[in-house]
C-alpha cells in the first residue's frame, strides 16, 4: 500500500512518562549542542493523559534530573506525603495496624507526592513541545517498520476510517509510515508492539516469565471533615483470599482520594473478579470511614507489569529501545514505576542520542545496557528482585516477613535469589478444583457494577470498525475455556467486555470491545493465550480526566 511517510531522528511510542522524558532529555541534549534533532512522540489516547492511570505516590528522583526547578516550572506535584498508614486487614471489619518498623522501608513515602500521573504527563508535555518535539495524540502505532537488514526502521500508524467488515468507508484514511533512525518503545504495560519485538529478537531468553497484576483505581470527593492531604493508606490481606496483591487510598488536593485495588494475575481461582474483590474492599471500615457520604467521580484500570530485574527482557534491539512499564521496570518493592520509567526514558535518550551524533551503524544499542547497569534504576530494581516472588512463594505473611527482612536488616542487599518460574495465565485451576466466590450485590454507595463504572471512565469507541480484541481461535473460549474454567474473561475482565450468552438454546461468546478501557488483562490472563489485544481506531478508549 502507498502510504505517506515523515522522517525523523527518533519516533517515540507513547507519550507517557518514560516516552516523555526521553523526548525532553533528547531535546535538551540538542538545545546544549547545537544539534538539529527531528524527535516525534505518537500518543494512541485521544489527548495526552487520556489513557494514563497510576495510584500515584511518585518520587521525583527522575524528575530531579530531568527538570532540577521543576517546582518553580509549575509541576503538578502539589501533595505532599505526610504520613503512611498500613494495615493488615484480617477480615472485612478487623484492621491490625502495622508500626513503622514492621513496614519494608521502601513502602516509607515521606519526600514523595501524591499526584495525577496524568496531568503529570500533559505537563510533561508541554515542557516537550516546548523544547521543539512534535506529538501526535489520537495516532496510534500499529505496525513497526523494518529495514532491510531487520532492524527497526520506524512506525506506522493505524488506518482511520475501516469498517467492521473490514471494507473502506468513505472518512478512510491510510495511516502513515514514520520513519526514524531510531525508534523507542514506550507503549506502557503489555505493550502491542513491545509483545512482538520482544518474541522477534528473541528479547526475553534469558529471562524468567514476566508477571503481571490488574490495577483499579477510583477517585472520589470526600467531605472536608474527612479529608486528610498527604495522607497514604496502603493494606494488605482481606479481601484477597484467593490472590496476592493489596489495597490503597491516597488523600490527594481538592478534597479527593484516589483509592483502588492491585490483584496479582497469577491467581488460580477462575472464580476470582478482580473487579468485585475491589469493589467489596471498600466497605473495610478503614476505607468506608473515608468514602461514606462521598461520590465517586473516575474509574479505570489497568495491568502492571511488576517481574522486576529478573523477568526484564533485554531492552535493546537493532534499530531502537523497549522502555518504561513496556519492559518492565517498575520496582514493585516500592509499588512505584514512574520514577523508574522516565529514569529509562533519560538512559535511552542519552544512548540515542550519543548513537545520532557518532553516526553509529543500527545494530544493537550495547551502550544502553552498559548505562543502564551503572544507573541507580539497575541498583534499585537489584535491590527488590525478590520482593514479588518472595510473596507468591511464601504468601502475604511470610513473603511480607522475608521482605521485611531483605530491606530493613540486609538493607535491600538480598543474600539469594528466589524465582518464580510460573507464567501468570498456567496458573488456573479447573473449575471443578475451584470454589465460588459469593459477591455481595454492589450497594450504589461504596461499591458499584461494571457497566456503571465504565460510564465512569468517558469510554468511546467507534461503533463501525474491526473488533480491536482478536481471538486466534474463535472456538477456544467455548470448546476449551469455558468447560475447563467457566470461562475467566466474564470475570477477569474489568470492563464486561466478555460474556456468555444464550440464543435459541445455544451458547455464544460475546465480545463488547466498545466497553474495553485497554487494561490489557485478557491479553495477560487467558489461559490459552488465545486474545491478542490491538490498538483501536485512533483516540478509542478511555478518556481520564486526572487519573
Amino acid at each position: 500500500m502507498e502510504r505517506e511517510s515523515m522522517e525523523f531522528d527518533v519516533v517515540i511510542v507513547g507519550a507517557g512518562p518514560a516516552g516523555l522524558a526521553a523526548a525532553c532529555r533528547l531535546m535538551q541534549k540538542a538545545t546544549e549542542t547545537n544539534t538539529e534533532l527531528m524527535v516525534c512522540v505518537v500518543e494512541k489516547g485521544a489527548e495526552v493523559g487520556a489513557h494514563i492511570l497510576s495510584g500515584a505516590v511518585i518520587e521525583s528522583t527522575a524528575l530531579d534530573e530531568l527538570f532540577p526547578d521543576w517546582k518553580k516550572e509549575g509541576a503538578p506535584l502539589n501533595t505532599a506525603v505526610l504520613r503512611d498508614d498500613v494495615y493488615y486487614l484480617k477480615d472485612n471489619t478487623k484492621a491490625r495496624k502495622l508500626p513503622d518498623s514492621a513496614v519494608p522501608r521502601t513502602m516509607h513515602n515521606q519526600g514523595n507526592y501524591i499526584v495525577s500521573m496524568g496531568n503529570v504527563c500533559r505537563w510533561l508535555a508541554e515542557k516537550a513541545e516546548g523544547l521543539g518535539v512534535e506529538i501526535f495524540p489520537g495516532f496510534p502505532a500499529t505496525d513497526v517498520l523494518y529495514d532491510d537488514d531487520g532492524s527497526v526502521a520506524g512506525i506506522i500508524t493505524g488506518d482511520m476510517g475501516v469498517a467492521a467488515d473490514g471494507s473502506k468507508k468513505d472518512s478512510y484514511m491510510p495511516g502513515m509510515a514514520l520513519k526514524a533512525k531510531y525508534t523507542l518503545f514506550a507503549e506502557g504495560s503489555r505493550g502491542h508492539l513491545g509483545k512482538q519485538l520482544i518474541r522477534r529478537f528473541s528479547l526475553d531468553n534469558d529471562t524468567l516469565p514476566q508477571h503481571y497484576a490488574i490495577g483499579f483505581k477510583e477517585i472520589w470527593d470526600i467531605e472536608p471533615a474527612r479529608h486528610q492531604p498527604g495522607l497514604v493508606v496502603h493494606t494488605a490481606g482481606w479481601p484477597l483470599a484467593d490472590a496476592s496483591g493489596g489495597g490503597y487510598l491516597y488523600h490527594a488536593e481538592n478534597n479527593q482520594v484516589f483509592v483502588g485495588l492491585i490483584v496479582d494475575l497469577n491467581y488460580s481461582n477462575p472464580m476470582l473478579s478482580p473487579f468485585d474483590e475491589f469493589q467489596r474492599m471498600k466497605h473495610h471500615p478503614i476505607y468506608s470511614q473515608y468514602l461514606t457520604n462521598g461520590k465517586r467521580v473516575s474509574y479505570g484500570a489497568r495491568s502492571i507489569t511488576k517481574g522486576g530485574l529478573l523477568s526484564l527482557p533485554d531492552m535493546a534491539f537493532p534499530g531502537g529501545l523497549l522502555i518504561g512499564c513496556n519492559a518492565g521496570t517498575l520496582n514493585f518493592a516500592k509499588i512505584k514505576g514512574n520514577h523508574t520509567a522516565m529514569k529509562s526514558g533519560l538512559i535511552a535518550a542519552d544512548t540515542v542520542f550519543e548513537a545520532i551524533a557518532t553516526q553509529t551503524s543500527k545494530t544493537k544499542l550495547v551502550s544502553f545496557d552498559e548505562r543502564f547497569k551503572a544507573s541507580w534504576l539497575f541498583d534499585e530494581l537489584n535491590s527488590g528482585k525478590n520482593f514479588g516472588a518472595a510473596l507468591h512463594k511464601f504468601g502475604t505473611i511470610l513473603g511480607g516477613a522475608y521482605n521485611l527482612v531483605e530491606q530493613n536488616i540486609l538493607k535491600g542487599k538480598p543474600l539469594f535469589t528466589l524465582k518464580d518460574y510460573g507464567s501468570d495465565h498456567a496458573q488456573l485451576k479447573l473449575k471443578e478444583h475451584a470454589h465460588l466466590i459469593d459477591y455481595p450485590k454492589p450497594d450504589g454507595r461504596l461499591s458499584f457494577d461494571k457497566l456503571s463504572s465504565v460510564f465512569l471512565s468517558n469510554t468511546h469507541h467507534e461503533e463501525d470498525q474491526p473488533c480491536h480484541l482478536r481471538l486466534a481461535d474463535s472456538t477456544i473460549p467455548l470448546s476449551l475455556n469455558l468447560p475447563k474454567f467457566d470461562e475467566p474473561a466474564q470475570r477477569y475482565c474489568p470492563a464486561g467486555v466478555y460474556e456468555i450468552i444464550e440464543q435459541d438454546g445455544k451458547k455464544h461468546f460475546q465480545i463488547n470491545g466498545q466497553n474495553c478501557i485497554h487494561c490489557k488483562t485478557c491479553d495477560i490472563k487467558d489461559p490459552a493465550q488465545n486474545i491478542t489485544w490491538t490498538p483501536p481506531e485512533g483516540g478509542g478508549g478511555p478518556t481520564y480526566p486526572n487519573m
